[in-house]
């Protein structure tokens, strides 16, 4: 049995050492008869001694009769104290495309991150010991990363098309977590815990890396980050049949899931985490061509801005009602506006033009607002004619003039943001940006190279086992 070292701290988001590469363009994998396997797939085993036999075998049998390329099944053995490394060496000896490898300590993500990195395959895959999805899906699983169309897949029990058979607590639990993953992260995934996943070897070495759980929330903390990131997740219904022997602990798995939710979701909101070298070379996407007279994401960002001027308005109504029991209109009015711009400047710098990190954030603070003025200009002007047109309008009167004039200046607050404050930003996306190299270099306070990234060499061919 082969013993994986056993690893170190996890590190945080991007571990000190070499830098992160720009993925390659995704290409089909091209067969190669060398004797390596093209997919290797991990089953992750902690005390497993009854179900571990018969499901390799089941799993060998499988891909023997219906993959068309050479495979291999690695048992990663968590650390187990009955009798499954024995069965994992006598399946190992039986049955020449199995291996086994041990870890002395526990965790399904330590083990898939450790056997991922170690392995030589193209594609990696795993699924759960008890196999209780239908091994018909996992051609279907696996063929969008041999064809270049797609850099992960899951397998889901919540999409359409989906057979599955589990009682009410699992499905309960289930529904509500990724229903959670849609409200705090935005994932549109539909199934983060599935057992059933594949990754592309070339997105695995960039990504990983990214990775900090080491337990049952690696699969969630992976598909966030490379949904962000603009990785393409295919998904694949699977017919699942719930195993009522499992050891999963749904609660404690809960819980430490919530966790993992909080973390990644501050990380995604500092902007800590460098997904933008993730991003695929300029091309890789039908997106990236450019259209004469088509501005690049203005239907996103003004849909951004609109749900940012909604919230300035309220908060900027809120903070002139607040001022005005101890001031006059005008200064309340001035104090109001001060407040909400500079929040509103940094709302639509995060969230509509998605510009993340310090850089430049001072001065496009102070382009905002000279942006402020002008919005400070129409609304005291509105004030001034409503003052000399009724001579003391009521408090209702005032927010209802106050309301029409910041409509006005919203909408010339958004040209100029746009054509101004965020031009870079609002006339090329992030994969534009890649492609001229303007955010490819690695961060300088994390000890990485600082002539730019390295690119990862061209993917490595389809093997097949020799006849």
């Amino acid at each position: 049995m082969t013993t994986l070292p056993t690893p170190g701290p996890v590190p945080g988001a991007v571990p000190p050492g070499p830098p992160a590469s720009v993925l390659p363009a995704r290409r089909a994998l091209t067969p190669v008869a060398d004797g390596t396997p093209v997919l290797d797939v991990v089953v992750p085993v902690f005390n497993e001694q009854r179900d571990l036999e018969p499901s390799v075998r089941r799993l060998h049998a499988y891909l023997g009769g219906a993959f068309p390329y050479g495979f291999r099944i690695t048992v990663a053995d968590n650390a187990s104290t009955d009798a499954t490394p024995r069965v994992a060496r006598r399946l190992a000896e039986a049955l020449p495309e199995v291996r086994c490898v041990r870890l002395e300590r526990k965790g399904r993500g330590r083990a898939l991150r450790q056997v991922w990195a170690a392995s030589e395959a193209p594609v990696l895959a795993y699924m759960d010991v008890d196999l209780s999805t239908d091994l018909n899906a996992l051609l279907p699983l696996v063929a969008p990363l041999l064809s270049g169309h797609s850099d992960l897949a899951i397998g889901s029990r919540l999409a359409g098309g989906a057979r599955v058979v589990r009682g009410p607590r699992r499905e309960f639990v289930s529904r509500a977590y990724n229903l959670i993953l849609r409200g705090s992260l935005a994932a549109r995934f539909s199934d983060a815990q599935c057992g059933f996943k594949a990754i592309r070897a070339d997105v695995a070495a960039v990504l990983l890396p990214l990775v900090e759980d080491t337990g049952w929330f690696f699969d969630t903390e992976l598909l966030v980050l490379a949904e962000r990131a603009g990785l393409r997740i295919h998904e694949v219904p699977v017919d699942w049949v719930d195993d009522p022997r499992s050891s999963v602990r749904v609660v404690r798995t809960a819980v430490d899931d919530l966790k993992g939710v909080w973390r990644v979701g501050r990380a995604l909101a500092s902007g800590r985490l460098p997904l933008d070298r993730l991003a695929r070379p300029f091309g890789d996407d039908p997106r990236d061509r450019a259209l004469s007279g088509v501005p690049h994401g203005l239907a996103r960002q003004l849909a951004g801005f609109c749900a940012v001027g909604v919230a300035s308005t309220l908060l900027y109504l809120a903070l002139y009602s607040l001022c005005r029991g101890f001031s006059g209109p005008q200064v309340a009015n001035a104090l109001a506006l001060l407040l909400s711009a500079l929040a509103n400047t940094a709302a639509n710098r995060r969230l509509t033009f998605r510009v993340r990190g310090r850089e430049r954030a001072v001065r496009q603070q102070a382009q905002g607002l000279v942006v402020f003025a002008v919005g400070l200009v129409l609304t005291s002007g509105s004030l001034a004619a409503l003052d000399a047109a009724a001579g003391e309008p009521s408090h209702g009167t005032e927010l209802a003039v106050l309301v029409a004039a910041n409509l006005a200046a919203t909408v010339v607050r958004f040209l100029l943001l746009r054509a101004w404050v965020f031009a870079d930003a609002a006339t090329a996306g992030p994969r534009t940006r890649e492609a001229r190299g303007d955010r490819c270099e690695a961060p300088r306070d994390r000890g990485e190279a600082q002539d730019g990234v390295d690119v990862l060499p061209a993917e490595p061919p389809l093997r097949k086992e020799a006849s």
